[in-house]
C-alpha cells in the first residue's frame, strides 16, 4: 500500500517527516523524493535493514538522518537531532520480506533455522528462551493473546513435552502434530499463529506499538498526519482504539449539554484503508494489510 501511505501523509516539500519503521527504505525513499528543504528521520532497530536503508537513501544526503532506534523511543531520537515535532509520522508494522526470506533470522517456518525472531539482532532475548524455558501456562497465554491460537493448551503442552527445541522446522512440526486433524487441513500453515505469537512476545511488539503511538501523537505538529500500516487484527485493534481515545477525549457525562471537563480533542480520524485487488494479486502478503490515518488538531 505504498501509494496510499504516501498520499495519507500529505507531504509538504519543506516539512519534517519520520519513518519509525524504515526497514529497507521503501516508504522512506518515496518521502525523501518529495522533500526540498524538508527533512526525513528514519528509525529502525534492525541493523541489517538500516544498512540497506542507508545505501538506498544515500543520494538524498543531509535531507535524511538514519538512527538505530525502536520507534517507541522516537521522542528521544527527535530530541537527539534537535527536532521538537514532525509534520508526518509513518509506521509500517509488518515483518519485511528480507527478514522473512533470511533463514538465519528464524522468522519463518519455511526454512530450517535457529529459533531467533529478534528484530534487533543485538537484543539478548530470542524465541529459543521462550520455547525452552518458559512454563506451559505462560506459553499458552502468549499463544492465546498474541496468536489467537484456539489450540493453545495443546500446542503449549507439546512444546514443553518435546524440549529441547532448537530449530524453526522442528518447532513447526511439533505445533502441527499437536493439532487435531481438521486444523492441519486448514489453508494456512498450522504453525502460523504460534510463530506470530512468539515474534510478538520476543520483540514486545504490542507494548512498543502502544508507547510509540502515544509518542507519535505527542510529537506531531498541528495538522500533522500519523499513518499506521498493520498486518494482523491485534495491531489494527490497538491502533483503532488509540485513535478513538485521542479523538474522543471528553470525560463529561453524556447528558451534559456542553463539555466542561476541558479535555480537548487531539486527533481527527481520516480513514481506514485496505489494499486494492490489483495489489493483492501482485503481492498476496498484502492481503491482510490495513492502513489507519489520523491528523493532529
Amino acid at each position: 500500500m505504498l501509494k496510499e501511505c504516501i498520499e495519507a501523509l500529505n507531504i509538504k516539500s519543506g516539512g519534517i517527516y519520520l519513518d519509525g519503521t524504515a526497514g529497507l527504505g521503501g516508504h522512506s525513499e518515496e518521502i525523501a523524493k518529495r522533500l526540498d528543504s524538508g527533512r526525513l528521520i528514519c528509525l529502525d532497530k534492525d541493523p541489517a535493514a538500516l544498512e540497506r536503508c542507508a545505501g538506498r537513501l544515500s543520494p538524498y544526503g543531509e535531507r535524511v538522518s538514519i538512527v538505530k532506534s525502536d520507534f517507541r523511543e522516537l521522542a528521544s531520537a527527535l530530541d537527539g537531532l534537535g527536532i521538537r515535532a514532525a509534520d508526518g509520522i509513518m509506521l509500517d508494522l509488518g515483518v519485511s520480506s528480507m527478514q522473512l526470506d533470511m533463514p538465519e533470522r528464524g522468522f519463518s517456518y519455511r526454512f530450517d533455522a535457529p529459533l531467533d525472531m529478534r528484530m534487533d539482532t543485538d537484543a539478548p532475548f530470542s524465541a529459543y528462551e521462550i520455547v525452552n524455558t518458559w512454563e506451559a501456562g505462560r506459553i499458552k497465554q502468549i499463544l492465546y493473546d498474541y496468536g489467537e491460537e484456539r489450540y493453545a493448551p495443546l500446542v503449549a503442552a507439546a512444546i514443553v513435552r518435546n524440549r529441547p527445541i532448537s530449530s524453526t522446522v522442528e518447532l513447526a512440526e511439533i505445533v502441527r502434530s499437536a493439532m487435531p486433524a481438521k486444523a492441519r487441513r486448514e489453508k494456512q500453515h498450522p504453525a502460523r499463529r504460534a510463530f506470530q505469537a512468539l515474534r510478538i512476545a520476543v520483540n514486545d511488539e504490542l507494548g512498543a506499538l502502544e508507547q510509540g503511538l502515544e509518542a507519535a501523537v505527542e510529537r506531531l505538529n498541528h495538522n500533522g498526519r500519523l499513518a499506521v500500516l498493520t498486518f494482523h487484527s491485534l495491531e489494527d485493534r490497538l491502533v483503532k482504539n488509540c485513535f478513538r481515545r485521542f479523538e474522543n477525549t471528553c470525560e463529561c457525562p453524556p447528558d451534559f449539554p456542553e463539555c466542561v471537563c476541558g479535555n480537548r480533542q487531539t486527533l481527527k480520524i481520516i480513514g481506514r484503508y485496505s489494499p486494492s485487488t490489483e495489489e493483492t494479486a501482485r503481492n498476496p502478503r498484502a492481503e491482510c494489510a490495513r492502513l489507519r490515518v489520523a491528523e493532529k488538531i
